[in-house]
């Protein structure tokens, strides 16, 4: 089975926490220091958790039988687009040969990377408040 929603969510915002703080370090490239192989590490793990997002909640939906439908898969498809830009965004950064902290703090800025956040806040907000009003006796997703 797959990575579950919460550990992508948790591998995505783990890697953005962290770069903020590197970012704030200064730093004129990766190089040797064990702060930029843990960025590389975090944004490989956003990058693994990134692959197969949407379909991951489409999933869920479809199991929780989250309704209306037509709405949770208009909002799905605008989670799939998101995902897919930040996807290219950590990518083009893995890319390079080095990560200085105004490259990651650019990607920090990316409003690729934050909508696709703010999403997935809300995304998971909603099924949280799903779960815990659906009606007693009926199977709560995992």
């Amino acid at each position: 089975m797959g990575k579950s929603l919460k550990e992508r969510c948790d591998a995505i915002e783990e890697c953005y926490e962290f770069m903020l703080a590197y970012a704030a370090q200064g730093l004129p490239g990766d190089g040797d220091n064990q702060s930029g192989a843990q960025v590389r590490h975090l944004l490989e793990r956003s990058v693994d958790a990134l692959t197969g997002l949407a379909d991951a909640y489409a999933s869920e939906a479809r199991e929780a039988d989250l309704q209306p439908a037509a709405r949770y898969d208009a909002f799905l498809a605008v989670l799939r687009r998101d995902a897919n830009d930040s996807l290219a965004a950590l990518e083009l950064v893995l890319a390079q040969p080095v990560l200085s902290s105004q490259l990651i703090d650019n990607l920090n800025a990316s409003m690729h990377l934050r909508a696709l956040l703010t999403d997935l806040f809300l995304i998971d907000e909603i099924v949280k408040q799903q779960r815990t009003h659906a009606p007693s006796g009926e199977a709560q997703p995992s």
